[in-house]
């Protein structure tokens, strides 16, 4: 079970479990009030890859949903009438190779919603506007026209129109705030974040067009939360700030637009409040939910007196509670993966490894045995512009049961963690500091008396997919086995393969990366396809035929290649899953 989600109106709640005649993830209702399992209803039939994004239309009985078609992540917009039994899903964007995006609701305008997808321009996404529960005049009528370099629109409140865009220069690949006070106004820039530089405009302030909310690390390390002028793109007031790490969530008033609370996460989630009642509530909720576990809130009710909220932990599935915000009270629901209750498992440790260069890296350790060196698994995250986090993780847990450690680093180049740390990994793939990284926690692994130093095997997927394969190429003497998950082999390849959507980012890669493009060489000293003569440990991979990032060639060739060369590779190909 995952993702309870409220109706606005409360009446309903909604969430996910697989359907009992193919054990797929579907979306089941049930009254709010009535615990009787006999009338919870699927409302969706999806029988292939299963549903996980969907949530509430502001009528209350809308349920909207993202679904793609085996993993191609052409991602459409479906809707259907969860209060009746013969209802069936429209596809609110229809078209082939059309992928949808950046849907917005609005309480003050229950009956529409704004989405962007590129039926226009397979490179850009136009936001159009759509009477979803209306099936007579459904059809998707353009809002407002992309002029060629956005690459991310934002609506304001009370208007529900789009006054905000983030717009990518190509020709440097900063980040400029375009705003705009009306849709009948011309558009303007209001803040330019150069390359290197972190930010965006969170919400627009309830203050008649005079300021709004605005993440920005210019000027400091990590990213701030500021109030900043509308007119002048000045700050007016610093909100939030922590030296190291990034601001992870905010949380708003939807009314007033004022800040209720800020949340950050350098090794686990933290937060500062600015509303006591809120403060309250999060304590109450600890004091009620099990001890130790991280509380988490879902959705809640228009009124905000009723909310979904999770209590999580790194030895256990997540427990999912109805919170009455004005008894103070909870109320069970289910719990993530019910048959995990039977069964003990592994705290997560989070570590700081120190690399070669005395940059501290945050890890997460999930061990076995706690009183002897075990074999390890270096897991990798994928991105690699992303991060791992403290929690329950099922496949180190798994690898725990059957006697593994399993360590989670968080190299250079993650997010998270300020922009000098994102951005020390530029160039720096393969055979560069993020690659040094991953090898420095290993051996602090090791050094710690926790790995069995014959018995290290490197596993991920995406960049982690990358950075397996580098391993075994670039380092073949650390390791005894990899897995490799849609990992790309050849950096060039890649790049000249990736979807016209991310056309606009495509430069921003190539800073980071390098220039693969240009320098021929460089592109043969990362790609681990132009090293498979240095690898001599066993490799399993794992691939999606339909994945459009990571296209099935990269797994291909360099299994084809290590086969011809007699080197061990076992390789699985799924022909309905695309990128994972």
């Amino acid at each position: 079970y995952a993702s309870p989600n409220l109706s606005p109106d409360g009446k309903y709640l909604a969430y996910l479990a697989p359907s009992k005649d193919s054990g797929v993830l579907n979306v089941f209702i049930r009254n709010t009030s009535d615990k009787d399992e006999s009338k919870v209803r699927m409302v969706t039939s999806d029988k292939s890859r299963g549903i996980r994004q969907y949530f509430w239309a502001q009528d209350s009985e809308t349920l909207l949903y993202m679904q793609d078609f085996e993993g191609d992540e052409n991602f459409h917009l479906w809707g259907i009438d969860a209060t009746s039994e013969k209802a069936e899903a429209r596809d609110l964007t229809p078209g082939e190779n059309i992928k949808a995006s950046s849907v917005i609701t609005n309480k003050r305008y229950p009956n529409e919603l704004l989405v962007g997808t590129n039926e226009r321009n397979p490179a850009i996404f136009d936001m159009y506007r759509c009477k979803y529960n209306d099936p007579e005049n459904a059809a998707l009528v353009l809002d407002t026209e992309n002029p060629g370099d956005v690459v991310g629109w934002g609506s304001e409140d009370e208007s529900f129109e789009i006054r905000e865009a983030t717009v990518r220069n190509p020709a440097d690949s900063s980040n400029t705030v375009r705003v705009r006070d009306d849709t009948k106004s011309e558009w303007r820039d209001l803040v330019t974040f150069p390359y290197g530089e972190d930010g965006g405009v969170i919400e627009f302030c309830k203050d008649n067009g005079k300021s709004c909310w605005m993440t920005s690390s210019v000027g400091r390390e990590t990213t701030a939360l500021l109030q900043v002028d509308l007119k002048t793109g000045e700050t007016i007031k610093e909100i939030s700030y922590n030296e190291k790490s990034d601001v992870q969530g905010i949380v708003l008033d939807q009314d007033t637009k004022k800040i209720k609370a800020v949340s950050y996460n350098y090794a686990r989630t933290e937060r500062v409040f600015f509303d006591k009642d809120l403060e309250a509530d999060y304590e109450k909720l600890k004091e009620l939910g099990p001890e130790g576990a991280e509380v988490g809130v879902g959705s809640k009710t228009r009124d905000e007196k009723l909310w979904t909220v999770s209590f999580s932990r790194s030895d256990g599935p997540t427990e999912y509670c109805l919170y009455d915000q004005v008894k103070k009270e909870i109320t069970s629901l289910f719990v993530s993966v019910p048959e995990l209750l039977q069964y003990k498992f592994s705290l997560m440790e989070d570590v700081r490894i120190k690399a070669r260069d005395g940059l501290e890296l945050v890890g997460y350790l999930t061990r076995a045995k706690k009183d002897e060196k075990t074999p390890l698994i270096l897991m990798v995250h994928g991105g690699p512009w992303a991060r791992d986090s403290y929690g329950f993780t099922g496949t180190a847990q798994w690898f725990a049961n059957r006697g593994y450690a399993t360590l989670q680093v968080n190299f250079r180049g993650s997010t998270g963690y300020g922009k000098s740390f994102l951005h020390k990994g530029d160039k720096e793939w393969g055979v560069g500091t993020m690659q040094h990284d991953l090898t420095d926690a290993v051996k602090w692994a090791i050094d710690e008396g926790i790995a069995d130093p014959d018995k290290v095997c490197i596993y991920g997927g995406s960049y982690g997919g990358y950075a397996c394969l580098a391993g075994l190429a670039f380092t073949p003497d650390l390791y005894k086995c990899g897995v490799d998950i849609v990992g790309p082999s050849n950096v060039k390849t890649l790049l000249d393969s990736i979807p016209a959507y991310w056309g606009p980012i495509r430069n921003q890669m190539l800073l980071q990366i390098g220039d693969v493009d240009a320098d021929e060489e460089f592109n043969k000293k990362i790609s681990p396809l132009f090293h498979v003569d240095a690898i001599k440990a066993p490799l399993l991979i794992g691939q999606g035929a339909n994945d459009p990032r990571v296209k099935q060639a990269e797994a291909d060739q360099i299994a084809f290649s290590m086969k011809e060369k007699g080197i061990p590779v076992e390789y699985v190909l799924y022909p309905d899953e695309g990128h994972g």
